[in-house]
């Protein structure tokens, strides 16, 4: 299917219009994809933020703007699954780091893959490759400026 030119210009006025509710969107997709091996996105994002690297609760909780209540919920889960195992930190043994196991390393991977095959399915329906490619280099684009937006807010 082909748009005409005036639905074209009709398009990209409603794009910056709905950006919030494209993002809202996609995150369902998202979602939609990780329901085939068994993640939430909650679950997903915190795998995703554990790869090459451990965090504190605290941290976790910071970096997805939610409070250490809630991480703890969605931690538990994942430890539970064999997904996550915490570990005490050993200059502090008040805190607990969270650390992805090999099972865990082994579902983010097939997650990114189930993501990604929604994501490309999706995108394919753009009608050329260099509109699909389009679409993923503007997904690449906002990752760079949200990293870029947390490094900015954090303290040095």
């Amino acid at each position: 299917m082909s748009l005409k030119a005036t639905d074209v210009d009709q398009v990209r006025a409603d794009e910056r219009r709905t950006l919030g509710r494209t993002a809202a969107w996609l995150a369902k997709q998202v979602e939609l994809g990780l329901a085939t091996v068994d993640l939430s996105l909650p679950q997903y994002r915190i795998l995703g933020m554990l790869d090459g690297s451990s965090a504190v609760s605290s941290d976790l909780a910071e970096r997805l703007a939610v409070r250490p209540p809630t991480v703890t919920a969605v931690v538990d889960g994942l430890v539970n699954r064999g997904l996550v195992e915490r570990r005490a930190v050993e200059n502090d043994r008040r805190r607990v780091d969270h650390v992805l196991t090999e099972q865990g390393c082994r579902l983010l991977d097939e997650a990114d893959a189930a993501v990604n095959a929604r994501l490309c399915e999706i995108a394919g329906h753009l009608g050329s490759e260099a509109e699909t490619d389009r679409a993923f280099e503007g997904l690449s684009l906002w990752r760079r400026a949200l990293i870029a937006s947390r490094l900015a807010r954090t303290p040095r």
